[in-house]
């Protein structure tokens, strides 16, 4: 089996070791795993020439997870060689200046931030004391030209928004995590279009500690609590979500804003198998970006149609939606339905000024003169909707990076409304509950 060997700058000596999986078997019993083990599974069941292809990736039994609530981030270990990793990173990570203080504390690494500055340049906003400002050390650690394999993998909350740009809390937060990742060291990639499956295996070595021989296993997450099955219930009445939209719209005379996305939260009780759940979301709904993040103390099952930002190389890339018309299966009325959908003055100038701001972000941090619209209101086919879907590229400039990119578009405009502080200040003021995961990444 081909082996890959490096050195970061901290002195972790990598280990790849790379094969080949029979691709008839799939990754199905990976996805089953997830039902007892953490994890992730992400996939694509889109084709889109140029933009979506099919794909799996899935990876369980990670040794390592990264936790960040507000000011505070932890690296806590898995299994035993998390508990090496984590004394592994400690003396990568120890010295970053973002630190307010780093420490080993139950063989878990636990960092407190330095608070944000009162005032910084809009150029340096990406750059100021954050839980990505640890992230991006961590990449630079382990990047090498010749491993695009090593993954961290996760979820963003929608409330690392205000760690750049703060807003007046009304609505309680407890315990809501902002980010949950996993490190990854034993990673399956399945690409449909060839029929092949590739694993990547990696082992870490520094000053005596090895991750060699170690097994890649984990804690079994005790099974859901069995709940009688409930109506779907929503946490507004139409009257409620019509008088908020009022709410809205008043503001939008006044000048508050120009576009307020509210919410409505649908709940009903579950507690049957969670990639069961995930196998009928893709069968019922095939999209570009379907995940299961199997976290231990809950799960993340969905499918989204929308790309939120793409970085490849120095390219910047984006996919806002906007604009919907339903999709029956009958070729008449669906082209009827797609005739009115492209003349609606209304959803034409909503995408447009969706993609205004979606232009605005990639200049502060694009080589001027490079953010360019290549294609305008593409028709998209789902199996219920069809969307009307502009494409933006850019260049990204020398000075910034893929984080750069990611934190600024933070977060879509098609899930919040514009200007961004001022729709999220509304969503706060109007919303039920703090949105958690919703409206992430």
């Amino acid at each position: 089996m081909p082996q890959l060997r490096y050195t970061t700058p901290s002195g972790i000596q990598v280990v790849r070791t790379a094969s080949k999986a029979p691709y008839r078997k799939g990754l199905g019993h990976l996805l089953r795993s997830l039902d007892t083990h953490r994890g992730i599974y992400l996939s694509s069941g889109y084709e889109y020439p140029g933009r979506y292809s099919r794909w799996d990736i899935a990876s369980v039994c990670p040794p390592l997870e990264v936790i960040g609530r507000g000011r505070r981030l932890s690296f806590r270990p898995l299994n035993a060689r998390g508990e090496l990793l984590c004394r592994m990173l400690y003396s990568a990570l120890r010295g970053h200046p973002h630190w307010e203080s780093l420490e080993v504390r139950d063989g878990a690494l636990e960092g407190q931030l330095k608070p944000l500055p009162g005032l910084f340049p809009e150029e340096e906003r990406s750059r100021q004391p954050s839980a990505f400002s640890i992230l991006r050390a961590l990449i630079e650690e382990f990047r090498h030209p010749r491993d695009s394999r090593l993954v961290l993998a996760g979820a963003f909350g929608y409330d690392l928004l205000f760690q750049f740009d703060p807003i007046e809390f009304r609505l309680p937060r407890g315990t809501a995590k902002d980010l949950h990742l996993f490190l990854c060291d034993d990673i399956y990639f399945m690409d449909r279009k060839k029929e092949r499956i590739e694993r990547y295996q990696y082992d870490f070595e520094r000053e005596g500690l090895s991750t060699l021989a170690l097994p890649r296993d984990g804690a079994a997450i005790p099974p859901p609590v069995s709940r009688p099955a409930a109506p779907v219930t929503c946490d507004h009445t139409a009257e409620e979500y019509m008088a908020n939209v009022e709410t809205v719209r008043q503001g939008m005379k006044r000048g508050d804003f120009y576009e307020v996305v509210l919410r409505q939260k649908f709940s009903a009780p579950y507690s049957g198998s969670t990639a069961d759940l995930f196998g009928r979301i893709q069968k019922a709904s095939p999209s570009p970006y379907e995940f299961l993040l199997q976290l231990g103390d809950e799960a993340l099952v969905g499918a989204s149609p929308e790309m939120f930002v793409r970085v490849e190389g120095s390219r910047i890339e984006t996919c806002p939606i906007s604009g919907t018309a339903l999709r029956t299966g009958d070729p008449l009325r669906d082209a009827d339905s797609i005739r009115e959908l492209l003349g609606s003055p209304k959803e034409e100038s909503e995408l447009t000024m969706c993609t205004d701001v979606d232009r605005n972000d990639k200049s502060r941090v694009s080589v001027p003169g490079s953010v360019q619209v290549v294609a305008r209101r593409l028709i998209e086919s789902y199996a219920g909707v069809f969307h009307t879907v502009d494409h933006v590229v850019s260049q990204l400039d020398p000075r910034f990076d893929s984080l750069d990119a990611f934190l600024t578009h933070m977060w879509a405009v098609t899930v919040i409304g514009a200007p961004k502080k001022w729709a999220a200040q509304a969503i706060e003021n109007l919303e039920r509950d703090a949105r958690g995961w919703y409206g992430g990444a």
